[in-house]
């Protein structure tokens, strides 16, 4: 079960990281949007700032995420993150793929969230 855990969060960071440099490097191919989703991106992209720091934001999340010392923390980085995810995915989104990925990805950090929460107790005191 230990190794089964190690894979997914090394699986999960790597995914989540590489997200994050794609917001700065642009080597994934951009699937195909609609003119809603197109309003949302322009809007994004007035903000300057905003797809930098979701980047930055997913790359240190996702680095922390691999390894077991960090990955408490990694998961609370992430967490907001993936609920923005969610919500685009359930709202805007729909496509199937999209929903089962990002519902998996989401599973997962409440999975090692719940899995650290005496971690978290001093923070909630």
């Amino acid at each position: 079960m230990k190794i089964l855990k190690l894979i997914i969060c090394l699986l999960f960071g790597l995914m989540i990281a590489n997200a994050g440099l794609d917001k700065f490097l642009h080597y994934m191919p951009m699937p195909e949007i609609t003119p809603e989703q197109m309003k949302i991106f322009d809007a994004f992209n007035e903000l300057h700032w905003l797809m930098p720091l979701v980047g930055a934001v997913e790359i240190i999340g996702g680095l922390l995420f691999i390894f077991p010392k960090t990955r408490a923390l990694g998961a609370i980085v992430i967490f907001p993150v993936m609920v923005g995810i969610i919500l685009h995915v359930f709202t805007i989104d729909k496509s199937t793929m999209g929903m089962s990925i990002a519902g998996v990805l989401f599973l997962i950090n409440l999975w090692i969230i719940f899995d650290n929460k005496e971690k978290y107790r001093a923070l909630l005191k």
